[in-house]
């Protein structure tokens, strides 16, 4: 049997005593920090909810759906933007990615979707959207104090009008070009009008829109932002975007909602869920029975809309 005489047991007490509060304190902390983070997160969600608000399943006659994904694992926001508007000058699509991810690159998102969604409305010209979007972009960073991670962002943009016809005319602020996809699977959309991003540099003083051809019925457009066709895995390939929304359509036309889930699915899957740059991906899909003129009812299209998609942004 093991002795401890009274002076040791006296001069332990003392011990045990702090060991049982310094424990009591770091739970205590940790709860606390937990706490904040679940609060920083939960306001993280509400701001992306109010800058990539959800997109409806229709606009303008036209099927939607839309997601991203950040590559900070400690933010639900990254820096990568779309928004889709109809407009008495067609339907609006802006797609964009801003230098940089997670809540750093929150601010510049902010500027430039809510400059693009009162330009689309009010600029007859594509062109004027963009001039719009550009000095949205130089206020916000003007008012940038030096050193702060966003006072030197810059934004690739890709601007796309879609006219009653169907007709598409862009303007592309080095951005990746889309992707059509139909009976012939996925066919990139590729010019060699393309502008400088948004920020380093002025516009030109002559911008005119790009055509894009047409968007007819049983086609439709994929926009992504570079996160998703630069991806690599652990050998270095990259992420087989073409071969991926090739086969998504082999059997013929596809929902949205179908191509996104198969290209994120493939996407993670790719990365060992570990993607290094945010990912957007944009489906929009001409079902060939709707008119792209806008109704009334804001955002809204002359076509009955259907469930909101599982997966958006």
């Amino acid at each position: 049997m093991i002795r401890i005489r009274a002076g040791s047991a006296r001069r332990m007490r003392p011990g045990a005593v702090f060991l049982a509060v310094g424990t009591g304190l770091f739970l205590r902390a940790r709860r606390t920090l937990l706490r904040e983070l679940r609060q920083a997160r939960a306001v993280a969600g509400a701001a992306q909810s109010v800058l990539l608000r959800p997109l409806p399943a229709s606009v303008g006659g036209f099927r939607l759906a839309a997601a991203q994904l950040s590559a900070d694992p400690g933010a639900a926001v990254g820096g990568d933007l779309y928004e889709v508007m109809a407009t008495e000058h067609g339907v609006r699509v802006v797609m964009g990615d801003v230098r940089g991810h997670g809540l750093a690159a929150l601010g510049t998102v902010a500027a430039v979707l809510g400059s693009f969604r009162e330009a689309a409305h009010d600029e007859a010209e594509l062109a004027g959207v963009l001039r719009r979007l550009d000095r949205a972009l130089a206020r916000h960073l003007r008012g940038r104090e030096p050193g702060h991670p966003a006072a030197e962002d810059f934004v690739t943009l890709l601007l796309l009008q879609i006219t009653d016809d169907g007709a598409l005319h862009a303007l592309n602020c080095g951005h990746p070009w889309p992707y059509m996809l139909n009976t012939r699977g996925a066919e990139h959309l590729l010019s060699t009008d393309v502008l400088p991003p948004l920020g380093p540099f002025p516009l030109p003083a002559d911008l005119t829109a790009v055509p894009g051809g047409r968007l007819r019925p049983g086609e439709a457009l994929v926009l992504y932002t570079d996160g998703v066709a630069d991806a690599r895995d652990a050998d270095g390939s990259f992420f087989p975007l073409p071969a991926v929304l090739s086969e998504s359509t082999r059997d013929g036309p596809v929902s949205p909602q179908t191509i996104l889930h198969t290209v994120f699915t493939r996407l993670l899957h790719h990365t060992r869920a570990r993607p290094r740059d945010d990912a957007a991906i944009l489906v929009l899909a001409n079902p060939g029975h709707c008119s792209t003129r806008p109704t009334p009812r804001r955002g809204a299209g002359n076509c009955a809309t259907s469930p909101r998609p599982p997966v958006d942004g």
